[in-house]
């Protein structure tokens, strides 16, 4: 049975702080997050929101539009790395809200959990539900996926500079317009590691960016070969010789902790890919450099990153790499598209790589460019570690959904906060109704209960 994508829809806070104004407060190089991250505007969450009434947001927003009952929802499930709650599920703080449009008891049939494994939790719920409608368990319902996640880092440090909010919801059915998933394909690599994590008790996350980044890209490029040997054997692709796996996928979406990092991991990635291909002799030589290969190749990622003749001679060769026309031409035509809405919003976590998903079909449709059948790769991370590397083809209805996609008129109505504004609201200084902005036709917190026998209980409305 097909699953897929049907829908999708966003929701980002309407506060945003200026990436040149922040980098010159801090004493940075405004170029360093323009251009070295791919940074330009963080959006930033009001005192009166938290990551369960940005989901509710998000899936208001989209039953209203696809005109959905509540009867027709058989699943929501929330994928977050900016949970509140240690037991009580954030699914469970949105069906409330959505009860309040829809009436009490509208959702009581509706089956979901809230799932965490950082960023690629998402993934995980995307794939799990996938596989609920092709059970036939789903008996014509559908499921909503949802991830949503403020990325927020102690103040002073680089992470600083990457930080955003919003939720991204997909509806999954058996019919979707949008994107039907590639079956047995779906690839997976995991394990232990501390590149990234929030202790419990810690509202902001411990982080070994180097560390992190390079985990990343070797734990993707695993995924992808697992992947590539489940689509050799499964006939989804047949690689005739000089040809690698990327070449039989149009579109790529990868995690974006910050829209660049998208671009050195697919670097990573092709370099991997094309290492072995007569093409990259070709390549070799127009670089003028041979590759550089660190001094103990099977050492462990501390050796790697130690080794500091090799770390510099590697960032010289993928600069000169990225500067070829092999691999501008990949990432133009796979890549680039997926990388606009980060670069205007900033770091989702779980949200970040469907955020891409969005962007690439509506700036490749604003292109001209014809969708249908075109195969989209997802590279999907999350730290501690586990990658998922999964693919879908875009189906002949697409048309009816990216049409009407616009990501300039739906972040319009955004204000810019001045430094003082967000370092107050970065340091949790004001109420919920202390507000910046007055919203309306939407959920909003307006209460954490701080007594002792009910810690914790929040209240939320829907803002008539």
């Amino acid at each position: 049975m097909t699953a897929g994508i049907d829908d999708i829809a966003i929701y980002i806070p309407r506060l945003y702080i200026d990436a040149a104004d922040f980098a010159k407060a801090r004493g940075v190089d405004p170029e360093k997050l323009q251009k070295g991250l791919g940074v330009s505007q963080m959006a930033i969450v009001d005192t009166n929101q938290d990551p369960a009434c940005l989901a509710a947001n998000a899936c208001l927003k989209i039953m209203q539009k696809n005109k959905l009952s509540p009867e027709s929802i058989g699943r929501l499930y929330i994928s977050t790395e900016s949970s509140f709650d240690e037991s009580k599920a954030m699914n469970s703080y949105v069906i409330g809200m959505l009860e309040q449009v829809y009436g009490q008891g509208a959702f009581e049939h509706c089956g979901g959990v809230e799932t965490k494994f950082a960023c690629v939790s998402g993934s995980y719920a995307l794939y799990d539900n996938a596989n609920w409608v092709r059970a036939g368990e789903a008996e014509g319902k559908h499921a909503l996926v949802v991830v949503s996640d403020i990325a927020k880092y102690d103040m002073g440090t680089s992470g600083e500079m990457t930080q955003g909010a919003g939720a991204v919801v997909m509806l999954i059915n058996d019919k979707p317009r949008l994107l039907a998933f590639d079956p047995k394909v779906t690839a997976t690599s995991i394990k232990d590691e501390y590149d990234f994590y929030r202790p419990f008790g810690k509202e902001t996350p411990i982080v070994h960016g180097q560390y992190s980044n390079l985990l990343y890209m070797i734990q993707v490029r695993k995924a992808l070969e697992t992947y590539k040997k489940k689509a050799l054997a499964s006939g989804l692709m047949k690689l005739e010789a000089g040809e690698s796996v990327l070449d039989h996928i149009d579109y790529l979406n990868m995690h974006l902790p910050y829209s660049n990092m998208g671009k050195k991991a697919l670097a990573y990635l092709v370099r991997h890919e094309w290492r072995q291909l007569p093409r990259w002799k070709k390549i070799i030589q127009e670089i003028g450099l041979p590759e550089p290969v660190p001094k103990d190749p099977r050492g462990t990622i501390e050796s790697v990153l130690g080794d500091q003749e090799f770390m510099a001679k590697d960032h010289e060769f993928t600069k000169l790499f990225t500067k070829t026309s092999e691999f501008q031409e990949i990432y133009e035509s796979k890549l680039a598209s997926s990388l606009i809405a980060s670069k205007m919003i900033g770091n989702l976590y779980t949200a970040s790589l469907y955020l891409g998903f969005r962007s690439c079909l509506e700036f490749e449709y604003q292109r001209g460019i014809d969708l249908n059948g075109k195969r989209v790769g997802f590279g999907s991370y999350g730290s501690g570690s586990s990658a998922m590397v999964f693919s879908g083809l875009i189906q002949p209805e697409y048309k009816e959904i990216v049409k009407d996609m616009n990501l300039e008129a739906e972040l319009a109505p955004r204000r810019k906060l001045t430094l003082e504004e967000y370092e107050i609201l970065h340091e949790n200084k004001l109420t919920p109704e202390e507000s910046m902005l007055h919203t309306k036709k939407e959920f909003i917190l307006v209460n954490v209960n701080t007594t002792v026998e009910s810690m914790g209980e929040r209240r939320y409305i829907f803002n008539e």
